[in-house]
């Protein structure tokens, strides 16, 4: 194992311990009154905080091996930029079809009086909707012409 190995064993062991002690004291803590008693509220803060670092730790690592991998590798640099324009592509199709015209269902008053729901908001909603039947239509297609595909073999 190499000194770039050690140093990631480590950290991970580290992360590991510190994961064990916060849950176990966790664990330790529980009591009967788990709503009204300060400490354990503190107990689960601290638990929910850590659990968000370690996201955050995780997700930049993620991103830091992603970036790192399409730096040495030219045709993952293309294929990521391929991907990212198809994304962007079906992102900007589903805005332009999308209506900013609020939906009317029971209790939408609710929602627009306290400001939640407003035409911009009304508008995102449905760009993601259609880009998600958009994507949907095209792994349906993509299923189905590879089946046809196979066919003629």
């Amino acid at each position: 194992m190499g000194k770039t190995g050690k140093i990631v064993t480590i950290v991970l062991w580290a992360l590991l311990i510190v994961s064990a002690v916060l849950i176990v004291s966790l664990m330790v803590n529980i009591n009967e009154d788990v709503d009204t008693d300060p400490a354990m509220n503190s107990w689960v803060n601290t638990n929910l905080i850590w659990a968000y670092i370690l996201t955050a730790i995780g997700a930049g690592v993620a991103i830091f091996a992603g970036l790192a991998h399409t730096a040495t590798d030219k045709k993952a640099a293309k294929n990521g930029i391929i991907s990212l324009a198809f994304m962007g592509g079906v992102v900007l199709i589903s805005y332009l079809l999308a209506s900013p015209e609020i939906p009317q269902f029971i209790g939408v008053d609710k929602f627009i009086n306290d400001g939640t729901l407003t035409e911009s908001v009304a508008k995102l909603v449905d760009t993601g909707l259609y880009a998600t039947y958009i994507l949907l239509a095209l792994a349906i297609l993509s299923i189905a012409g590879m089946s046809v595909a196979r066919l003629f073999k």
